[in-house]
């Protein structure tokens, strides 16, 4: 059995201060994907105690911003650091490494963190255009026919079920029609799975992103915009899918919640 998390850490000092060193702790993931780092590459390490994670990391150019990372413990094959469109705003978006199963098969696993962009702006502009690579991308990867999972913070919730005031935000960033449009290719014509969907229900939710502020948290008003998106040959051993919401506000370690996937390798 695999177990993959997914999570943005809001920043992963604040988080660690916060307790996700015990959520860590317990959880167990074999394969950690982390979003929203913001940190360098010494300042991970040390709070992922160098002698137990294999690490991958891309930091934003903009100190302080963004930053997505791979810790595994599987061996690490090869490492490629981000998507190759050069744009200074998609620096620390993006991080892809092989990994070798125990029977030697590789397993490719990328951290993705996408803008948020805001509708009508020129951010909106610089999203799509991160979107246009990343389906590139998924496409070759899909293309290899192996064992594969993109995760991380898309934000973009797919479907109505997606977020709870889905009425409130269909002009928003995150909710647009051409946003979505992405989720479908990826899921509908490239063949990804969906994972978080399909093994947790048909909704509404589970959501995986609550804003701080406000009763959000407490009236579960989220979104669901956190994905775990398998190529076929993996996303049919996916058997369990935890949302690893906090107990309380005042618990949580970051905005989002973790998703944990275990995938039956056997």
């Amino acid at each position: 059995m695999l177990r993959v998390a997914s999570v943005n850490v809001n920043g992963i000092r604040a988080a660690f201060r916060r307790g996700m060193g015990a959520w860590l702790a317990s959880s167990g993931p074999d394969v950690l994907l982390l979003q929203e780092v913001r940190a360098d590459d010494e300042i991970l390490a040390d709070h992922l105690a160098r002698d137990e994670w294999h690490l991958a990391h891309e930091a934003a150019e903009a100190k302080g911003r963004a930053g997505v990372a791979i810790a595994s413990r599987l061996p690490m094959r090869a490492i490629r650091i981000g998507i190759g469109t050069g744009a200074p705003g998609d620096s620390g978006r993006w991080v892809e490494a092989d990994l070798e199963l125990p029977g030697g098969e590789a397993l490719t696993v990328a951290s993705v963190y996408v803008h948020s962009g805001t509708a009508g702006t020129a951010s909106m502009d610089e999203k799509y255009a991160f979107l246009e690579a990343v389906t590139s991308r998924m496409a070759a990867i899909s293309d290899d026919g192996g064992l594969a999972v993109v995760a991380g913070d898309l934000n973009i919730a797919h479907r109505e079920v997606d977020l709870k005031n889905w009425k409130g935000n269909l002009t928003h960033a995150g909710f647009l029609p051409g946003e979505r449009a992405y989720l479908d290719r990826w899921f509908d014509e490239l063949g990804w799975h969906d994972v978080g969907r399909r093994l947790g229900g048909d909704g509404p939710g589970p959501y995986t992103w609550w804003s701080w502020r406000g009763k959000a948290f407490d009236t579960d008003a989220g979104w669901r915009i956190d994905y775990q998106m398998a190529t076929p040959r993996l996303g049919e051993r996916a058997v369990k899918a935890t949302i690893d919401r906090a107990p309380s506000y005042t618990e949580r370690f970051s905005d989002h919640a973790p998703l944990v996937v275990d995938y039956d390798l056997g």
